[in-house]
């Protein structure tokens, strides 16, 4: 068995392993259905080179890693290291174009509304002590 599809699993992720992990397949479909993602790269080492996968642009970076116990896209949108939206999706085009999406200048009430998966994450002010 191979070190793509020992971290994968063959059963949740054949596409995936087939293509040599999750950043090659969310490169083969973006292009395959005309999408800009950018610049995405994955770790260099370990089981993450083939589970993870970030995409950077001048808006932030999403960050996507797999689900282990069932087939889903774990997504967050980050600005200066906070996440501004998460989500679950359960196709990579669905990933590939919420990337798309964001790079394009697609506000977060915007994202969000044009995909009901993802959530924006809401943030409330620190009380200060008197």
């Amino acid at each position: 068995m191979s070190d793509v599809s020992t971290a994968l699993g063959v059963r949740l992720y054949p596409d995936l392993v087939e293509r040599g992990g999750l950043a090659p397949a969310l490169t083969d479909t973006a292009a395959r259905h005309q999408l800009d993602l950018g610049q995405v790269s994955a770790p260099d080492h370990g089981r993450a080179r083939f589970t993870c996968a970030e995409l950077s642009s001048d808006r932030g970076i999403v960050c996507v890693g797999l689900g282990s116990q069932a087939r889903y896209f774990m997504i967050d949108l980050r600005v200066s290291g906070e996440v501004q939206a998460r989500g679950d999706a359960t196709d990579l085009l669905q990933v590939a174009q919420v990337a798309d999406a964001w790079r394009a200048g697609t506000t977060l009430a915007e994202l969000t509304a044009r995909f009901p998966f993802m959530e924006e994450m809401r943030r409330h002010p620190v009380a200060q002590a008197s």
